[in-house]
This record gives C-alpha cells, sequence and structure tokens, in this order.
C-alpha cells in the first residue's frame, strides 16, 4: 500500500514508540503527539537516525479545545491513521480514588479518542480512506480490582468502536481495538511498584502472582506483536474488518 500519515497520541515512550518504529520503518510518516513535547522531540530525532520521516506536536488529549484545533495545526499534513494510544494509570481501592484522578483517567483514555476521532474523520471521509486503532487492553475485556477507571475507560473503548464503524460502513474508514495483556512498558513498571505497596509484596510477586497468574503463556506482551497487528489493521487487506477487538492475551481470556 501507498505510504501514510500516522499520528500516535503518548507516542513518545512505551507502546506508541514501538508501533512508530515499526510503522515508520514500513515507509510511513510518523507523527508523535504527546503531553511533553521534549520527550516527542527525543523520539522524533531517534526515528529520524532510522531513516524514519517524523514530527513531533504538543498535545494534551483531555484538553477538548486542543483536539479541535489539531487537523488545522498539523497542515499540509493529513492523517490518514489514527492510533489512540495515550494512557495513564492510576491503582486505588474505589473508597479511597480521587474524583479528579477518575475523571481524568477517563478522559485521556476514552472522551480523548472520541475527540480525536471526531476531528479527523471530515478529512477521512473526504480522500475516503482512515484507520483508526485504539490500543486497549486485556481490561477491555476482563477486570482487576483497584483499577475501576482504567477498567471502564477501556471497555468504553469497544463499545465506542462499534458506533463509529456502523456510522462509517459507508467509506472505506476502520476501526478496531488492539487488546494487549501486560506489556512492560513505562506505565506498566509504575503500576508494578504501586500494587506491591498496596499488597505489601515483591515487585517479582506482583509479576508472577498477579500480573501473569492468569495468563497460560506466562510471559509479558512484546512490542513487535502489537506493532505487527497495528500493521496489519492499516493493510489494504483488512479493509473490511472494522469494529473488531484484536484481542493479544497469551490465552488469558480463554478461562
Amino acid at each position: 500500500m501507498s505510504a501514510k500519515t500516522v499520528l500516535i497520541t503518548g507516542g513518545a515512550s512505551g507502546i506508541g514508540l514501538g508501533i512508530a518504529q515499526q510503522l515508520g520503518s514500513a515507509g510511513h510518516t510518523i507523527i508523535i503527539a504527546d503531553l511533553n513535547l521534549t520527550a516527542a522531540q527525543s523520539s522524533v530525532k531517534m526515528l529520524e537516525t532510522q531513516g524514519i520521516k517524523a514530527l513531533a506536536i504538543e498535545l494534551d488529549v483531555s484538553q477538548a479545545i486542543q483536539i479541535a484545533s489539531l487537523p488545522a495545526r498539523l497542515l499540509p499534513h493529513k492523517v490518514d491513521v489514527l492510533i489512540n494510544n495515550a494512557g495513564i494509570q492510576h491503582v486505588s481501592r474505589l473508597e479511597d480514588f480521587p474524583a479528579d484522578k477518575w475523571q481524568l483517567l477517563i478522559n485521556i483514555m476514552l472522551v480523548g479518542p472520541a475527540l480525536l476521532t471526531q476531528a479527523f474523520l471530515p478529512s477521512m471521509r473526504e480522500q475516503n480512506f482512515g484507520r483508526i486503532i485504539n490500543i486497549g487492553s486485556v481490561h477491555s475485556l476482563i477486570a482487576s480490582p483497584f483499577k475501576s477507571a482504567y477498567v471502564a475507560a477501556k471497555h468504553g473503548l469497544l463499545g465506542f468502536a462499534k458506533t463509529v464503524a456502523l456510522e462509517t460502513g459507508d467509506c472505506n474508514i476502520t476501526i478496531n481495538t488492539i487488546c494487549p495483556a501486560y506489556v512492560k512498558t513505562p506505565l506498566v513498571e509504575k503500576q508494578i511498584a504501586a500494587q506491591a505497596l498496596e499488597h505489601g509484596i515483591s515487585n517479582d510477586e506482583v509479576i508472577n502472582k498477579i500480573m501473569l497468574e492468569p495468563m497460560p503463556k506466562k510471559a509479558f506482551i512484546e512490542m513487535d506483536e502489537l506493532a505487527a497487528t497495528a500493521a496489519f489493521l492499516i493493510a489494504d487487506s483488512a479493509r473490511n474488518i472494522t469494529a473488531q477487538t484484536l484481542v493479544i492475551d497469551g490465552g488469558w481470556t480463554a478461562r
């Protein structure tokens, strides 16, 4: 397929950066949108050393005004592929969960993807091409204690994708959600430490007795698995795959 312009939110590190490297290596132009502009610019420099065309833009996905102005800010670039990846985590019992933190998680991981999709759909319709990929989680399908806001947001992405798929059935636009089990990113490293504190156990015990315990394969999901899945969803051969939940969980949800 021809080279596309791919916007990845939260793309300066972790899953976003891993996907950026693979898609960029395939010839696509990468836009790293991140709350931390310095980190985004650093990641772009790293991508450019690999021969990847990339640019950085500062974006707070919890701010509707910033999202609404984004298509104009990116001109002359038009986004062909939107990857809703930005995310944060807060681990706490619901009784102790700060209300503003609960709202923030929902804004970043559910409202943000909805408003970004809204912002880029007109140009995708105009060119009769668009690929929207949400980075969900195994927690889009199951729940774990102390993660009420995260689980609610990730579950919400699936319903959102189904609705948008119905609304875009008349054109070459698809929307799907990739749902991995744990990937060892900086975000997950923080979760490990937080759960160790919550349960009074070691980091290794959190990994083996909590995180990987439900997974038959007992392994963290690797970045190449996620990036290859995203590359497939962008391809012409995936043009009729929409509203789907692609679960990469080592058998977790088979139980």
